[in-house]
């Protein structure tokens, strides 16, 4: 019944273009990959789209609280999911950009942290905003000049598979969290095979932190 009327209230919010917001979801983790989260709650299992930032912060939990940033479209409805508030703060603030949706956020969130996102948006570093995937030039310089300040004023910090015998745990997850991205499964595989020839011991989050930076 629960259910049923929230259904109801949220129809009639989208409806009348009433803004919705949750704050988070507290729950069991159900599923948890480097770009998707299932928490469940009250019977509920609720998906959230996830940088590699989060990921790695519930990788070895069991209960979690995943602050929440709500997208409505007129095709879709869909969960970004965060650690913390500060994250989260960092990703409204990298959405509120011209030429930088959701996806491109998180994808910023996925190479680098909220900390250093922060540090070289304050100082200036615009050639390592522009080595993220999806972002050019012009993007990373305007970037910087429309948070530049908004992050110096202080107060909270504006801070799923591969087919293949013999293939590694770290690089399945690290393949179906790229593919989930948006990457081509041929073209992010190869980079993987490339990256692990290089250094087969590192962890799933440095595998796709180094091909995001190559792909």
């Amino acid at each position: 019944m629960m259910l049923f009327i929230l259904l109801q209230i949220t129809y009639f919010c989208i409806r009348n273009k009433i803004s919705i917001m949750y704050e988070y979801i507290k729950g069991t983790i159900v599923s948890l990959t480097p770009a998707e989260v299932v928490l469940e709650n009250n019977g509920i299992g609720y998906i959230a789209q996830i940088s590699l930032n989060t990921y790695s912060k519930l990788q070895n939990e069991t209960q979690a609280t995943v602050y929440l940033y709500y997208m409505i479209r007129e095709d879709s409805h869909q969960f970004y999911g965060f650690h913390d508030r500060d994250e989260r703060s960092i990703f409204l603030m990298l959405i509120s950009v011209s030429g930088i949706g959701p996806n491109t956020a998180r994808m910023m969130l996925s190479s680098m942290s909220p900390e250093e996102i922060r540090t070289a948006i304050l100082c200036n570093d615009v050639n390592k905003i522009k080595s993220i995937k999806g972002i050019g030039l012009k993007t990373a310089q305007r970037l910087v000049i429309e948070l530049k300040d908004k992050i110096g004023k202080g107060g909270e910090t504006a801070y799923s598979a591969a087919d293949i015998s013999g293939i590694t745990a770290e690089k399945e997850e690290a393949l179906s969290a790229l593919v989930m991205l948006g990457f081509a499964k041929a073209a992010a595989e190869k980079t993987l095979d490339s990256i692990i020839k290089e250094n087969a011991s590192l962890s799933i989050e440095d595998l796709i932190k180094a091909a995001l930076k190559r792909l």
